[in-house]
């Protein structure tokens, strides 16, 4: 077959598949609803997981996944919608042909009306068949727009990492590149978003499109519109494709909006509250810990002890590193290889079992440092009675952190509040303060 988009047979393939796309699209779009909103769960249970462990990368990641699911399936359902409409009126149109005003046999007026405001059945079909060819291609277009914000906030993260984390420039040079370089960035973002909002404005004058090409020549590959330019052309090319953009835009802006209202039923309680002597948070115990929930600040295993002990556990997040750093000097590396790294490694034969011996028993010898410290620096009390820390290096539901369980058969029967606190460093005066951590409520009944 000949893919000469000139020849006439291919001009008569396209519009043959023209006609008989409706097919396709439905079947895409039943499947793409399914396996949306499959994703769902796993997606959210990942960002949940990031954001609990505080990773800096996969919840922006995670983030653009899920709004991105969210788009498509309200975009295809509304466009399964239509098209369930489209395929109704035609069967409709089957059995009664198109609609006939004088069968109504109503006044004069309302039959002037109406042939004015609803005219023929066949224009409506039309219509219908229009509103579904071009959702379902804009459906995929505000993807490629979801990733294009996303790729275009990542340069600015990127020019960040460089001037900050890199060490490549002190701490004042560095804010002052990423300031300057954030302000003209944005500034021509800006420029970028002025012409999108109102379909290709900066292009129709020949002075605005001399100063704005190089800016879309730039930003073309930052948000990597050459991938579907052709797409977004024909699109604007149309009158009622451009009179759907701007009816898409508030509605986008509704949902969301909508999507985000809360009720609130109280001026002084909140759900959202941080666990304290009057407020029990279930991320705070264990056994009340959903599917998709992880510990953010640490917990115990119950609200309601029954046993002679109390489990703790503290998740691991990289701000304690950074702190346990500064306490003990000793625990400072000579590279810090923090960060993505890829678990593909070659294999080879330089190491002996004699030195992979000696690499466990250093290995060991800091985590015992890593650890002295940590109890070093983290209290913990019981209402007034204090208690030695013992932590160890351990997971709980995929979450690396540092676990301890302490004797509590000796306290009284009844509430109780357990107090993690821990020493930082103030970087002015290199004194040490008690910070507290977090202070979680629980009952203890012996069995």
């Amino acid at each position: 077959m000949s893919n000469d988009f000139k020849s006439n047979k291919f001009k008569e393939l396209l519009d043959k598949l023209q006609q008989e796309s409706w097919q396709l699209e439905l079947l895409i779009s039943g499947f793409a609803i399914f396996g949306l909103i499959s994703a769902l769960g796993p997606i959210e249970s990942g960002l949940n997981e990031a954001r609990a462990l505080e990773n800096p990368y996969f919840p922006k990641l995670y983030q653009i996944a899920f709004l991105s699911c969210y788009v498509l399936i309200i975009n295809l359902i509304i466009h399964v919608i239509i098209r369930g409409l489209w395929i109704g009126a035609i069967g409709l149109r089957y059995v009664s042909n198109d609609i006939d005003y004088n069968e109504l046999n109503y006044g004069k007026r309302f039959t002037k009306y109406l042939q004015k405001k609803v005219g023929s059945f066949d224009d409506y079909i039309a219509k219908l068949e229009n509103y579904c060819s071009i959702l379902f291609a804009v459906t995929f277009l505000t993807l490629f727009y979801i990733i294009a914000f996303f790729t275009t906030m990542f340069v600015i993260i990127i020019v960040g990492k460089i001037t900050m984390d890199s060490g490549l420039f002190s701490e004042m040079v560095g804010a002052m590149i990423l300031g300057f370089f954030g302000i003209f960035y944005l500034f021509l973002a800006l420029f970028v978003f002025i012409d999108f909002i109102t379909q290709g404005l900066l292009k129709k004058k020949e002075w605005t499109s001399f100063l704005y090409m190089p800016i879309y020549k730039v930003f073309s590959i930052i948000t990597l519109s050459f991938l579907y330019r052709p797409l977004v052309y024909n699109f604007l090319d149309n009158k009622f494709g451009r009179r759907i953009a701007f009816i898409l835009l508030p509605l986008y802006g509704s949902i969301f909006y909508l999507s985000s209202l809360n009720n609130v039923r109280s001026i002084y309680i909140s759900e959202n509250s941080y666990a304290s002597e009057n407020f029990s948070k279930n991320n705070n115990y264990l056994s009340l810990l959903e599917e998709n929930q992880y510990v953010k600040i640490a917990s115990i295993q119950s609200k309601i002890i029954e046993k002679p002990y109390l489990k703790i556990f503290i998740p691991f997040k990289e701000k304690m590193e950074d702190a346990l750093l500064k306490h003990n000097k000793n625990l400072e590396p000579q590279e810090d290889n923090r960060g993505l790294k890829s678990d593909f490694v070659f294999i080879t034969n330089s190491n002996s079992r004699k030195e992979r011996k000696l690499h466990f028993k250093e290995k060991d010898s800091i985590y015992s440092l890593y650890l002295k410290t940590f109890n070093k620096n983290y209290l913990l009390e019981i209402d007034t009675i204090s208690y030695t820390s013992n932590f160890l290096i351990s997971t709980v539901n995929k979450q690396l952190g540092f676990e301890t369980i302490i004797p509590i058969k000796n306290i009284s029967e009844g509430k109780h509040l357990l107090k993690i606190n821990r020493n930082i460093v103030i970087e002015k005066t290199k004194e040490i303060e008690i910070e507290k951590v977090i202070h979680i409520p629980f009952w203890y009944y012996k069995e």
